[in-house]
């Protein structure tokens, strides 16, 4: 019958597509990991996985927490992490994260200079993020978040393709040009069959410190209104404060250095 044929079609295609696939291969010592994305820069995605890392810590000390930076091109979790130097190297030749906070942390940032760009073609940052993954000794990890590039390129093909993800947090603000964004990330990470935790909407809301007014810079509750869409739940309200910046800035994000805060 036809309908039988147009099935075995299927099953072929399927069969054909899923040869140019590369196997997931769990990371070495890593139990669960967590991708950390957005659709557009600027959103605060970095701020909020590193925040998120030391909060999984904090939340339960007998956990062992890592962080990857995965953003070749813009790596930011040396500073907001408070990092310098050089991996050392195990005896098997792997990289040895640096440690701060009591977390495992690996970016391309402690391999070149601070103010070096990346000047790459893709091939290049693809064998980068492929050492990131598979050449650092990260030890026993109850969780290793991962903090990606903004888009939906390569890399986040890569990563979501060849390792096992237990899922993805999306950050936006509720700025329409970033939902728009937000939106093609969260379908990516469907379509590659990484759950989506949630959404996060970050810089929603600057309170005056002087007079206490509310401004909704970014537009308000847009991304709440993306979840309803994509039926997914809010993660997180965090609002536009500078101690937030700061902190991250001097390399002691608020999570760490402000527990009690309202931030």
């Amino acid at each position: 019958s036809s309908s039988s044929g147009d099935e075995a079609l299927r099953d072929r295609r399927a069969r054909l597509l899923s040869r140019g696939l590369p196997k997931q291969k769990p990371i070495e010592g890593v139990k669960q990991v967590v991708v950390v994305a957005s659709g557009k820069g600027g959103v605060g995605k970095s701020t909020t996985a590193v925040n998120i890392a030391l909060a999984l810590a904090a939340n339960d000390s007998k956990k062992e927490v890592g962080l990857l930076d995965a953003d070749i091109y813009g790596p930011s979790i040396p500073k907001m992490m408070n990092l310098k130097g050089n991996p050392e190297l195990t005896p098997k030749n792997l990289m040895r994260p640096l440690k701060n906070y009591g977390i495992a942390c690996m970016s391309m940032g402690f391999l070149i200079e601070e103010t070096a760009p990346v000047v790459w073609r893709g091939l290049m940052v693809m064998s980068a993020v492929e050492k990131l993954l598979r050449q650092v000794d990260w030890g026993e990890l109850d969780y290793l978040v991962i903090d990606m590039p903004p888009g939906t390129g390569d890399v986040q093909l890569s990563v979501s393709q060849n390792i096992p993800i237990a899922g993805a947090v999306m950050v936006s603000t509720p700025q329409d040009v970033a939902l728009l964004d937000a939106r093609k990330g969260a379908e990516m990470f469907r379509k590659v069959h990484v759950p989506v935790l949630g959404l996060v909407q970050n810089m929603s809301v600057f309170q005056c410190p002087k007079c206490k007014h509310e401004t909704h810079i970014f537009g308000s509750d847009g991304v709440r209104e993306l979840a309803k869409t994509l039926e997914l739940d809010i993660l997180g309200d965090v609002p536009l404060h500078v101690n937030i910046r700061e902190t991250c800035d001097s390399g002691q994000p608020v999570v760490i250095s402000q527990p009690q805060s309202d931030a």
